[in-house]
């Protein structure tokens, strides 16, 4: 299955010292036509963390209570966070939750710039 820039997904996704993993909301970076083309997908993590995410530049916040929050698929208002990429082979996804609209993407790219001194 292919997936696009900008779903919001369910991954089986390992903690950093890869003792265990959890799954958990992620948000698809990586572009479409590498997406088409690799086994492997770029994510950045979503949390319920949120208390910096209007003080990171990194981080967007995703409140569930407006429409475009309702649209990500979201069950909590989350972040997400563009300092914490990850890179999985497809099959740790477990399905798409949602779609991030456009208008909210543009600001993940702007977090991305951030994250990876991009600006």
């Amino acid at each position: 299955m292919n997936y696009s820039r900008g779903d919001i997904i369910l991954a089986d996704l390992p903690f950093t010292d890869l003792s265990r993993s959890k799954v958990r909301p992620a948000l698809v970076v990586q572009s479409d036509h590498n997406n088409a083309r690799l086994d492997d997908v770029i994510f950045a993590l979503i949390t319920r963390t949120v208390s910096r995410a209007t003080i990171e530049p990194t981080q967007l916040l995703i409140d569930v209570a407006t429409p475009t929050g309702r649209a990500s698929g979201l069950l909590h208002t989350s972040a997400i966070k563009c300092e914490h990429l990850v890179t999985l082979h497809k099959s740790f996804i477990k399905r798409v939750i949602g779609r991030l609209p456009s208008q909210l993407l543009n600001q993940v790219d702007e977090c991305l710039k951030a994250a990876l001194d991009l600006l």
